[in-house]
């Protein structure tokens, strides 16, 4: 049952991610691999900033959402170099 949640999470946190940064949905598959890569991404950068991500499944969709905005605001920056 957790994989399913992680997926869960990361369809909703990839979702969440292209709509606040104006880029759209990456389709199924692309917002769930964006909001894995970000939950990974997001704890990383939430751990270093000694912030604590303890406030459950609202928690991590935060810090996965967090963390593909980051991702996609770095490729794009990629994209155009």
């Amino acid at each position: 049952m957790g994989f399913i949640w992680f997926i869960l999470v990361g369809l909703i946190a990839g979702w969440l991610a292209g709509t606040l940064v104006r880029g759209g949905g990456f389709g199924v598959v692309g917002d769930i691999v964006v909001g894995i890569l970000g939950a990974l991404l997001g704890g990383y950068v939430f751990s270093k900033l000694g912030v604590a991500t303890s406030g459950g499944l609202l928690g991590s969709i935060l810090v996965a959402t967090v963390g593909a905005i980051i991702l996609i605001v770095i490729i794009r920056l990629i994209k155009r170099a």
